[in-house]
């Protein structure tokens, strides 16, 4: 199915910026226990703060283990951020294959609850967010990714619902990345569950935004 395109070739703990390869399974959970650890701590005093001495002591590791996968914060970070985008476009699917939605309005918001509940779940997710590739010390490269989830999620839409394909509305939902970003991280600035006027006010203006362009019953 189209939607598993959101997963495919996308990498579990960040491959690619680590020191070594393979990655191993025991590498990879060790990876991941480091990742978590990092994730503890950019949610107590967030990234700007965040060193690798941090992430050593709280996962129990050595420094040297550390420096073995990630050679300085800005890596750690950019792989942790992988991960959470991994996770979310890993959710998205789930929940559109559980769900079957039957109109493309229902499938962005499998999208949306998902985003959502990556703000409840996922430790960090709140600090890196998904539009903020800059904010994690990332590039051009990472901003990419973001637009690509947007391009994918697109073709998406118009290889099962019938939506225009192009560049059109791969633009016109990378417009509501910003907007779920901006809105449903403003309803978790001081509700840990997330304040659902944000929430609610996000999905009105996503749906009555999208639905102005391609109709509400395309």
């Amino acid at each position: 199915m189209p939607i598993n395109d959101l997963v495919a070739g996308q990498n579990t703990v960040g491959a690619p910026l680590v020191r070594t390869e393979p990655i191993q399974e025991r590498s990879a959970a060790r990876i991941d226990a480091l990742l978590d650890a990092a994730a503890e701590v950019v949610d107590e005093i967030g990234f700007d703060r965040l060193t690798t001495a941090m992430v050593a002591e709280r996962a129990g590791a050595s420094i040297g283990t550390v420096y073995r996968y990630f050679p300085d914060r800005i890596v750690l970070l950019q792989a942790l951020r992988d991960r959470a985008l991994l996770r979310y476009r890993r959710s998205v699917v789930e929940a559109i294959d559980a769900q079957s939605p039957e109109h493309w309005w229902n499938a962005v918001e499998c999208a949306i609850d998902a985003f959502v509940d990556m703000f409840r779940t996922e430790s960090g997710f709140r600090i890196i967010r998904f539009s903020g590739a800059e904010r994690a010390g990332a590039g051009e490269e990472d901003l990419a990714q973001d637009t690509g989830f947007a391009h994918q999620f697109a073709q998406i839409l118009a290889d099962e619902y019938g939506l225009p394909a192009g560049e059109d509305l791969a633009f016109r939902l990378q417009v509501v990345v910003e907007i779920m970003d901006s809105l449903i991280t403003r309803a978790f600035v001081e509700d840990p569950n997330g304040d659902e006027r944000y929430i609610a006010e996000a999905r009105t203006v996503a749906r009555e935004y999208l639905e102005r362009r391609f109709g509400p019953e395309s």
